[in-house]
């Protein structure tokens, strides 16, 4: 695997400052946290979620906008969604954010975000139905040149805007599907909701695949840098031009994204 950066002995609170983050950037973490904390426990140091949050608060500065996931998909099990207390269901890190005062969660019961900076009340005001419609924050990532930073974790393995792009294209394995529930808002009162998502065909879709020769197609066009900073990989991704790319193939050959079934 070819990286653009491959560092070592780099301490936890400087990782960020070698990644290509900018001023004002717009940036989707995606994380798991796991490999960090295992080299923080390795050198004897103890790992601050606050300290690493701020690297990248610091990095895109005051105009910028970071986004956590705090996904949780109890709501399709017709368990109550807690607007304050529902944890994120996608690891630590996004936990954390959540806790702090500086981020703000996203209202869709299913795919929330907490988010901090800039458009963070633009996005806590989006009201959207659908988990990935024109209306979601999915949409507003694309549309605004967002980057989607990962962590720790492969892209391949948490590319969370395909789905946008499969419903952006109404890809024929998918259906959309309301789901009806307890929903309990910033103000604590509880009312009765309904959200959908564009799910998955069981007959015709395990999962949605994505091909490896994305990899060095994004590479080639400038969409996609990876690190390798203490022996942990990290990605970036720029979603203007892997989305368009993206598009196009579900548009034409689906060779890139894919449904797959076992």
């Amino acid at each position: 695997m070819n990286f653009q950066k491959k560092l070592n002995n780099i301490r936890y609170e400087d990782i960020v400052s070698n990644l290509d983050l900018n001023k004002n950037d717009i940036v989707y973490v995606c994380s798991d946290i796991t490999g960090l904390l295992l080299d923080a426990k390795k050198n004897k140091i103890q790992f601050n979620l606050d300290n690493f949050i701020d690297s990248i608060i610091n990095k895109v500065g005051n105009g910028g906008t970071i986004l956590f996931p705090t996904f949780n998909w109890d709501f399709c099990k017709n368990i109550t969604f807690d607007y304050i207390k529902t944890p994120s269901q996608c690891g630590a890190l996004t936990n954390y954010a959540l806790k702090r005062k500086d981020f703000k969660r996203t209202k869709h019961p299913i795919y929330s975000f907490a988010v901090w900076g800039k458009d963070q009340q633009k996005l806590i005001d989006m009201d959207n139905a659908s988990s990935w419609d024109e209306n979601s924050p999915f949409s507003y990532l694309f549309k605004k040149k967002a980057k989607n930073l990962f962590i720790g974790i492969d892209y391949k393995n948490g590319f969370t805007m395909d789905h946008y792009f499969e419903q952006k294209n109404n890809v024929e394995y998918r259906y959309h599907k309301d789901f009806e529930g307890n929903y309990i808002n910033e103000k604590k009162k509880t009312e009765k909701k309904i959200y959908s998502m564009f799910v998955r065909d069981i007959k015709k879709i395990d999962s949605t695949g994505i091909s490896s020769s994305l990899d060095e197609i994004l590479i080639k066009n400038d969409s996609y840098k990876k690190y390798l900073i203490n022996n942990i990989y990290f990605g970036i991704i720029d979603l203007a031009i892997a989305g368009n790319i993206i598009d196009n193939d579900l548009k034409k050959n689906r060779v890139l994204i894919y449904p797959i079934k076992n």
